[in-house]
């Protein structure tokens, strides 16, 4: 059985954490994927970052402890997982781009009404799970929605500039798998 990451993992500078985040398991209920896409926002410095503008109610989960999900809402109908990292009082977070679906994938395709890409984004990741906001300041490291160790990978990353967004984009901190 696969350890669950512990609030050390994650209590380090997001780069760090959003390098060593694929490859490992992302689990929620019965169902789980490799993570294989994350892209890294920097905090207040990093002007795509929620919590660019520091504090706010919707930021507090940013500024707190490490290790807890950070899920909102985009375009009215996404929901988008991240996982926070920093130490606590300092922002950073991880956004959950894609998975490789491992576990529950027929439950998977029942949530997405049988598509074909399961986990291939952020909003079809979190259908596929069935995380959404009430997951939002949960500690990952005990309950159903967590992250487990795994081995790391063998395939190189690949580093380029963060999709979707129109601020900060050239800064190259989207990781994935090839």
């Amino acid at each position: 059985m696969r350890a669950t990451l512990t609030r050390a993992f994650y209590r380090r500078p997001t780069i760090e954490v959003a390098r060593d985040l694929l490859g490992k398991i992302l689990v929620h209920g019965e169902t789980t994927g490799r993570i294989v896409e994350v892209e890294a926002y920097l905090g207040v410095g990093d002007l795509a970052a929620h919590s660019a503008r520091g504090l706010t109610p919707r930021t507090r989960v940013i500024f707190g402890p490490p290790g807890c999900a950070y899920v909102y809402l985009i375009y009215g109908m996404y929901e988008c997982l991240n996982v926070v990292s920093e130490p606590d009082g300092t922002p950073g977070c991880v956004l959950i781009r894609a998975l490789e679906p491992f576990e529950g994938i027929e439950t998977m395709r029942e949530r997405r009404g049988r598509q074909h890409d399961l986990t291939g984004g952020p909003g079809k990741l979190t259908r596929a799970l069935a995380i959404t906001r009430a997951h939002n300041g949960q500690d990952l490291t005990r309950g159903s929605l967590r992250i487990l160790d795994a081995p790391v990978p063998i395939e190189p990353i690949l580093v380029t500039p963060r999709i979707g967004i129109t601020q900060s984009a050239d800064l190259p901190l989207r990781f994935l798998l090839r």
